[in-house]
């Protein structure tokens, strides 16, 4: 049996357009707004970049290589089944931490901080203590900063159990 490494680092990273009338979720929680991700699931870039850190801690590949955005079964998945998935990859390990930053010019997440990390400690099955979630802007540059998209960066650490 192979030894588990006490501590494992990820990093995961993932962008979405934004477009009209489309549902936007982040970190599994719906925001009001007239714009959304568009993408071959939900396009949730915080649980997408939350699946690559987690898959990248245990060196399993990333978020395409086991939800292929080519599969129909795929399509319009809620992106928190995803994360369900990914959890059930790495059952010897526990998360100790997550730290997330969203890139986004509107709306403003100030007053969703709390109700997404909230619902990334239920999906974690941790405390939310354990997670930690920031959002900034673009200041007008780039994609980001013009409005047509949303980016999020995540950190995950990991113990072996």
């Amino acid at each position: 049996m192979a030894e588990i490494d006490p501590y494992r680092i990820g990093i995961g990273y993932d962008v979405h357009a934004l477009v009209p009338n489309r549902k936007l979720y982040i970190g599994g929680y719906h925001i009001p707004h007239s714009h959304g991700a568009i993408g071959h699931s939900d396009a949730d870039v915080l649980l997408h970049a939350l699946c690559d850190a987690l898959l990248g801690a245990t060196a399993q590949g990333d978020i395409g290589q086991h939800f292929p955005d080519t599969d129909p079964k795929y399509k319009n998945i809620n992106s928190s089944y995803l994360l369900k998935q990914v959890l059930n990859m790495l059952p010897q390990h526990h998360i100790l931490n997550m730290d997330a930053t969203i890139c986004l010019e509107k709306p403003k997440l100030a007053p969703h901080i709390y109700p997404i990390r909230q619902n990334l400690s239920k999906l974690l099955d941790t405390s939310p203590n354990h997670i930690s979630v920031k959002a900034t802007t673009h200041e007008g540059m780039g994609f980001v900063g013009k409005g047509k998209g949303i980016a999020a960066h995540v950190v995950v650490l990991l113990k072996g159990i």
